[in-house]
């Protein structure tokens, strides 16, 4: 098993890893309704009740916290396991949410693009321009569940598009080290799409069959469910992986596959952090906890950290 020290316990669903100039990170957690500071010695402190389910999260160029909030799951507990399911009972939508870390306000800034409303936006990451692309992974409900896509928003609240449409439970997003490729994981297909970047908020290429201009990056097959993702500085695609909990790597020409397992089949998100982005801190979701380890690649420094 994976070598890693624990760096706090009792989170409820821990998500969305931000590390900090000052070292403390920030988790989401999910089941919580809230943003959470942990700092290097495990003390947690919330940063902000955001209520429904804050789900990602990414520091943008103004040093505010944007969180991607899915609107809410109904949990359960597993023998000590805590598994997200079906759409919250109050689920009222879902949100782009902007936090001022100074003192912990919140504010809403997207529900909709257009007419277009946000079902369960999941994860996001900032590009070069200043945007932001995020997933709108949906939400299922007893026999159904959103056909949903990917969008480019400002963080000043003045633009959304939705850009890619249709995917499949779109999950982790994250932009190669030039900025040129948007990879994207689709949970239920275990999939992961890589699209050309054109400009801010614009994706080239023809369609495929599936209705995207996607190029098929991974797909293992087998009992891997793909959860969000990060990219370390050699370009490699670091998807956190469920059922077969742990985190897959797959090189930018798609070889080269790995997977560091995890003992928590809930191994959500990853992030990278430390003087030389060789620590990897991912969250064990399903029993609670935030971990870290030493990396064999740098982390790819992220455009608004």
């Amino acid at each position: 098993m994976t070598a890693f020290r624990e760096i706090c316990a009792g989170l409820r669903f821990p998500e969305g890893p931000v590390v900090l100039p000052d070292g403390d990170l920030l988790v989401v957690e999910i089941a919580r309704g809230s943003l959470t500071r942990v700092r290097p010695d495990g003390r947690t402190s919330v940063v902000a009740d955001l209520g429904g389910g804050p789900n990602g999260a990414a520091l943008g160029p103004d040093g505010a916290v944007y969180v991607c909030n899915n609107g809410g799951f109904e949990f359960t507990d597993l023998g000590g396991l805590l598994v997200p399911g079906h759409q919250a009972h109050d689920y009222a939508g879902g949100s782009i949410q902007r936090v001022d870390l100074s003192t912990g306000k919140a504010e809403v800034l997207y529900t909709h693009a257009g007419d277009i409303a946000l079902k369960g936006p999941n994860d996001l990451v900032f590009d070069a321009y200043g945007g932001f692309w995020f997933t709108d992974h949906g939400k299922s409900r007893e026999r159904e569940r959103d056909t949903t896509g990917v969008f480019y928003a400002k963080p000043d609240g003045s633009f959304i598009e939705e850009v890619i449409f249709p995917l499949q439970a779109p999950n982790g997003i994250g932009l190669s080290p030039d900025g040129g490729t948007l990879y994207v994981a689709e949970t239920f297909t275990g999939r992961v799409w890589a699209f050309t970047v054109t400009g801010p908020g614009r994706i080239g290429g023809e369609p495929n069959l599936l209705g995207h201009t996607g190029r098929l990056l991974l797909a293992p097959g087998g009992l891997n469910l793909f959860d969000s993702l990060g990219v370390d500085g050699d370009g490699h695609v670091c998807v956190a992986t469920l059922v077969n909990g742990g985190i897959t790597t797959v090189a930018p020409d798609g070889g080269q596959v790995t997977h560091i397992p995890f003992p928590d089949p809930l191994t959500t998100n990853i992030c990278f952090g430390g003087d030389d982005l060789r620590t990897a801190y991912v969250t064990l979701s399903g029993t609670g906890r935030l971990v870290a380890l030493e990396w064999p690649r740098p982390g790819l420094r992220l455009n608004a950290a």
